[in-house]
């Protein structure tokens, strides 16, 4: 199937959205039968195969999914907690002995796509432990189910012909459509669609595996990274060190000043040496405020990493082991402890904002972008320092303020 037929196919199912097989929250998978039937419908127009139809015709509403779905908690952690599981040492040794069986191969990616051989490994160390946990759900049924629930059918539903294409191209058979549990497929766990176009047979065997091989894995995942706006030959990650007052307001990840800027706010390489000061651009990321760890967001972060990935803890935890698997030492903790929110903390402070008008998004627990934006907007109400983090000491300065109630 060309690009242009997938495309195509993904429009089409993706105004699914807007009809009325779109499941309603109370749903358990009533209607799903008539939401199957016209996909299948779609599928035998853009001319899937009759092997990729029957495995369509397979799926069933699978509740395990949707439990999945709904029990995302990792990504509540901070930083710091976060990354101390997903990049310790042993996977940082890990990563670079795999660089080192593969060096052949990834000289030969590194040269061809630009993109340096940690940044690959430490996506190919968090997303499966480089092949050892794929995954084992049918692909199929969980982007059938993801699509049919209510909370986000709008992520899953183009990926569904992408999926079909998969088996009447020939690149994976029925029993080789199987991965993580949102539909993710391979080493690098790629999404349908990015799988269908930015997939490569790298080994020379006539299909694009990413599940079994690990030319194709490595080299396809370079592919992605670029037409995510990868540089080549530019940095991605640098850890720094603050000084104790700053204008917090400008540390954000949407906000970039020349490196001089930077230096000039008394901003610092980790070891305490003067970091460069020229006009490349950076942004000063603070994954966990003011008195946390620091790092200058370049380019290739803010573009690239955030496209892989739209959770930041996740994107600066990729990040980081990517240069820790280049040779940096581990993550300073920062001036001191940072006063956490719990998972709750964070809910109830997520709904205290939707109710001043501030847009979070989802109320999820999670300090993503839009409540990043409310914090911070509020933190300069208050006349407390704007650094887009919420602790419990901005929660006090915020009681005090406010008549509001904020468990």
């Amino acid at each position: 199937m060309s690009l242009k037929s997938i495309c195509a196919a993904l429009v089409i199912t993706a105004s699914f959205a807007t009809t009325s097989y779109a499941a309603k929250c109370s749903d358990t998978g009533e209607g799903f039968a008539a939401f199957k039937a016209a996909v299948i419908k779609q599928a035998k127009k853009q001319g899937m195969s009759a092997e990729a139809i029957a495995l369509l015709g397979q799926t069933s509403y699978d509740a395990k999914v949707i439990k999945h779905d709904r029990t995302q908690t990792n990504l509540s952690q901070d930083f710091l907690t976060f990354q101390t599981r997903m990049a310790p040492a042993v996977r940082v040794k890990a990563g670079m002995a795999k660089i080192q069986q593969n060096q052949a191969l990834f000289d030969r990616v590194s040269k061809e796509f630009g993109v340096p051989a940690p940044v690959i490994a430490a996506f190919w160390a968090l997303e499966t432990d480089f092949g050892a946990t794929l995954g084992d759900f049918p692909t199929l049924q969980a982007l059938m189910t993801l699509s049919w629930d209510c909370r986000r059918p709008e992520k899953f539903r183009p990926q569904l012909m992408a999926a079909l294409s998969l088996i009447t191209e020939g690149d994976l058979t029925t029993d080789q459509l199987r991965g993580a549990w949102a539909g993710e497929i391979g080493q690098t766990q790629f999404m349908a669609y990015d799988y269908a176009e930015s997939a490569l047979d790298y080994d020379g065997d006539g299909k694009r595996n990413l599940r079994d091989s690990v030319p194709d894995t490595i080299a396809s995942t370079a592919n992605l990274l670029r037409k995510h706006g990868w540089q080549p030959n530019q940095p991605w990650l640098q850890e720094v060190k603050v000084p104790e007052e700053l204008p917090w307001d400008q540390a954000d990840i949407a906000i970039k000043h020349p490196r001089a800027q930077w230096a000039k706010w008394g901003v610092t390489s980790i070891s305490g040496k003067a970091i460069k000061a020229d006009k490349f651009p950076a942004s000063l990321l603070l994954p966990m405020g003011k008195d946390g760890p620091a790092f200058l967001a370049y380019d290739n972060f803010t573009t690239t990493y955030l496209k892989w990935n739209e959770s930041l803890i996740y994107s600066t935890t990729a990040a980081y082991l990517a240069t820790r698997i280049a040779g940096a030492p581990a993550v300073n903790p920062g001036r001191g402890k940072v006063e956490t929110l719990s998972y709750n903390e964070v809910v109830s402070l997520q709904n205290y904002l939707a109710s001043q008008g501030y847009d979070v998004g989802k109320v999820d627990g999670k300090i993503g972008k839009g409540t990043r934006a409310g914090v911070k907007d509020v933190q300069a109400k208050i006349g407390y320092a704007a650094d887009g983090y919420p602790t419990r000491g901005f929660m006090r300065k915020l009681k005090e303020n406010t008549t509001a109630s904020i468990q």
